[in-house]
């Protein structure tokens, strides 16, 4: 099942460069911005609570499909790009084995512990 699972992270991770890619932005953008939203991982500073609300924010994709839909709505490739960041990104996490978080700590996803058993 986690061989599914990567697999299809993987198409996704691939929608979204293909999202990415007509945008018309040079592709060094997506080398610089694929790894900022991890900066929403500074909520763990103030607790398990706040890091997994900061994290979950920045590392859903239903967030990230109505943020790109928002650009298109008004015409905007930088809104758009930033939806696309954070779907690829996801997408990306996830097929690494990195999952929305649980309160409980940072290890806890819906993929289960992240780490060494």
């Amino acid at each position: 099942m986690k061989t599914i699972i990567k697999l299809e992270e993987l198409g996704l991770l691939l929608l979204g460069i293909y999202f990415f890619s007509i945008l018309n932005y040079p592709w060094w953008w997506f080398f610089t911005l694929i790894l900022a939203p991890d900066f929403s991982m500074v909520g763990y500073v103030f607790g398990n609570k706040i890091g997994a609300f900061s994290y979950n924010i920045f590392h859903h994709r239903g967030i990230a499909i109505i943020i790109y839909l928002i650009g298109i709505y008004f015409h905007q490739n930088e809104i758009q790009l930033a939806g696309v960041i954070l779907f690829a990104h996801s997408s990306l996490d996830r097929m690494l084995g990195y999952g929305l978080k649980y309160e409980k700590g940072f290890k806890y996803t819906h993929l289960g512990l992240i780490g060494k058993q």
